[in-house]
């Protein structure tokens, strides 16, 4: 087997043809729309999760409100209760008092 000195190769054999200016484009092109795509879908995605956390924000001082009423609520109720319990008193004392005489 004899072999070549790299001087006496043929160029063509060890490079492919460069693509021409139009083939390029047509490579490229596909690659640029996906990217845009894939950008346009990141940002999309982006856009929903800001506008979830506008929404579980708000709600979150929703939850403390309804908390704090619940608490205001069960305040009022034991309130009640003990205005209850003292109007019973005195409406049993004054029966009391009604039948002694």
């Amino acid at each position: 087997m004899a072999t070549t000195a790299p001087s006496e190769l043929d160029p063509n054999l060890l490079l492919p043809d460069a693509p021409s200016e139009s083939e390029s484009e047509s490579l490229l092109s596909p690659l640029v729309y996906d990217t845009s795509q894939q950008f346009q879908m990141a940002m999309g995605n982006m856009l929903n999760m800001d506008n979830v956390m506008k929404l579980i924000k708000p709600r979150a001082g929703i939850m403390e409100e309804i908390g704090k009423c619940k608490d205001t609520a069960f305040e009022r109720k034991k309130d009640l209760e003990e205005e209850k319990e003292r109007f019973q008193k005195a409406a049993y004392a004054v029966l009391g008092m009604l039948n002694d005489t």
